[in-house]
């Protein structure tokens, strides 16, 4: 199972980064260990003083596909859940500057907390809203439609490097809003008005 995740696709994201708007989808993986599930605590790693959060609609890939026309992309996902990027954006601006990977800042254990339940696409709008609360505050508040480039654009652009297998997950990008987390915090994610994901920070 790959964790697929798609950077920059917002674009009031990227220049809150002051990173330039991407022409083509720009993704990294994380490993399955940073899963967290089952909305457990989320434990502040020792080796970051700047952890961040990011709120992404994740889509659950449902058919196996390689070089998968945008067409026909619509046929590898039924499914949509909502998951949290957690970045340690020191160590991320510190790889930045020395022009090296980021892996180190954003695939360590437990960064991709991810709601247990997943939504038939069907059952939702086309233009999808989700949002993240932080101690009783919607610091992001995002609408699908928004996104640079569409979940099929995704897919298609993905398949073209990766195999696509059952199971696999596309964290989708992150609006703006992001920032960073402190111990204590508590964390809520809706997709609409449903919550869907909650974890406190410990």
């Amino acid at each position: 199972m790959k964790i697929i995740c798609i950077g920059r696709n917002y674009s009031e994201h990227a220049k809150e980064l002051n990173n330039a708007v991407p022409e083509k989808p720009v993704f990294f993986l994380k490993p399955d260990t940073a899963l967290l599930t089952k909305n457990k605590d989320f434990y502040y790693p020792e080796f970051s003083k700047d952890i961040h959060y990011e709120v992404e609609l994740v889509i659950k890939i449902s058919k196996v596909g390689k070089h998968i026309e945008e067409k026909f992309a619509h046929r590898y996902y039924d499914e949509i859940g909502l998951g949290i990027d957690i970045t340690a954006r020191d160590l991320q601006n510190e790889a930045k500057k020395k022009g090296l990977p980021w892996e180190i800042a954003k695939s360590f254990d437990n960064s991709a907390p991810i709601s247990d339940e997943f939504i038939n696409k069907n059952d939702l709008p086309e233009n999808i809203n989700f949002k993240l609360d932080i101690n009783g505050k919607i610091v992001q508040n995002g609408f699908s439609k928004d996104m640079i480039f569409s979940v099929d654009k995704i897919i298609s652009y993905i398949s073209q490097f990766y195999t696509l297998k059952i199971g696999d997950l596309i964290f989708t990008g992150t609006p703006e809003g992001v920032g960073p987390l402190t111990v204590g915090d508590k964390l809520k994610a809706y997709i609409g008005d449903k919550l869907m994901l909650h974890f406190d920070v410990k």
